[in-house]
């Protein structure tokens, strides 16, 4: 199976994470531009629900009264702005506007603004260390339509950041690859194995074992489902521990198939930054790809244009 994307990924953002100043206050920040030469790997498509309502810019802030944003998407919830004015229809059309648009260009993952009423998953509020009323409007949008979602504040951490990049182009990969066959089934599961793993243990094992344990012939129906779990494990995040441990286990196989050492990979107990710790990252990325050895903590790369 082929393990290179040659084809950008399209991906969603919030247009204040994308430079645009169109936030209630006018302000933006442009978070693509920490991806460096990376953000040339993806085609950006900036929305913004608030905006795209009507509501304009600068605008008063809004806040959701009721339990959540998902409760305001079933009718259970009001979205008021700061002087008390209902703005709940205003906001659902611009989130609906902002949905139709990513469906129509094939985007499945987001760059989110966290802490926001309307694009939210986890916080809609940036006040001191409140969580809000999670999730925001266009937030269980995106969360019940399965988007690919990265939190956009993770995306200043270089180590976060490779982490994010390297399960999108999988996840990416996971999606598309056709598996049509038990051979295909086998191949797929031995070229993300190793990512999955790292994530959740547990779950990849369980997979492991139940591929070991299948009949003969081939199954369509088990083989998505395998898919979707793979795909349901590459949405979750990793952690530094697991990433340095995982590198030095990574490297030390590439060591032995090669002959090759990289003096700039150090062990997992080695202290040293988050910059260090992913320059170590993508020059494994790069020189296995070069020797046409697996690195199994990032086992799809993109060579596109």
């Amino acid at each position: 199976m082929d393990t290179v994307l040659k084809e950008k990924i399209n991906l969603g953002i919030s247009a204040c994470m994308y430079g645009c100043k169109v936030r209630y206050n006018k302000k933006g920040w442009n978070m693509s531009e920490l991806f460096g030469r990376d953000q040339t790997s993806f085609i950006w498509h900036p929305v913004c629900p608030e905006s795209l309502s009507g509501m304009g810019i600068p605008r008063s802030p809004i806040r959701v009264i009721g339990e959540s944003g998902r409760a305001v998407l079933e009718g259970n919830a009001k979205i008021k702005n700061r002087e008390g004015k209902d703005v709940t229809d205003m906001l659902i059309k611009g989130c609906n506007a902002s949905i139709e648009a990513l469906e129509r260009a094939n985007v499945f993952a987001f760059v989110y603004m966290e802490g926001s009423p309307s694009c939210g998953v986890y916080r809609t509020t940036l006040k001191n260390n409140r969580m809000g009323k999670p999730p925001g409007v266009f937030g269980a949008m995106l969360l019940d339509r399965d988007f690919f979602l990265i939190p956009a504040n993770d995306l200043q951490s270089p180590v976060r950041r490779w982490d994010w990049k390297r399960r999108l182009y999988a996840f990416a990969w996971a999606k598309e690859v056709d598996i049509n066959s038990k051979d295909d089934l086998f191949q797929f599961w031995h070229i993300v194995k190793f990512l999955c793993q790292e994530i959740d243990e547990k779950t990849a094992r369980e997979i492991g074992k139940r591929l070991a344990e299948l009949p003969k012939g081939f199954d369509k129906e088990s083989a998505e489902t395998l898919r979707h779990e793979v795909m349901m494990i590459l949405r979750q995040p990793s952690s530094l521990e697991k990433i340095k441990n995982r590198l030095w286990k990574h490297y030390m196989y590439f060591k032995r198939k090669t002959g090759v050492e990289l003096e700039n990979v150090m062990e997992p107990t080695d202290m040293r930054n988050m910059n260090h710790i992913a320059d170590e990252l993508m020059l494994m990325e790069k020189t296995s790809f070069s020797t046409e050895v697996l690195f199994g903590a990032a086992p799809i790369l993109y060579r596109g244009r």
